[in-house]
């Protein structure tokens, strides 16, 4: 199990490259990778989400 600690900095992480994924589903030429970017921007919000109920006492900023 990890501690929250390492979950909390690794979603950091994550959340360090949503930007990214956001910047790259703006672009006029993706085709149909454009899916794949959108599941992985919901999946990440979700995750986030999650994370956000699992603790609620967290300071992290979206």
């Amino acid at each position: 199990m990890l501690d929250p600690q390492v979950l909390r900095d690794r979603l950091f992480l994550l959340m360090s490259k949503r930007d990214s994924l956001v910047r790259l589903l703006e672009q006029p030429d993706l085709g149909t990778l454009r899916i794949d970017v959108n599941q992985a921007l919901e999946e990440l919000d979700d995750l986030i989400d999650d994370f956000k109920r699992t603790f609620p006492d967290s300071e992290l900023v979206s």
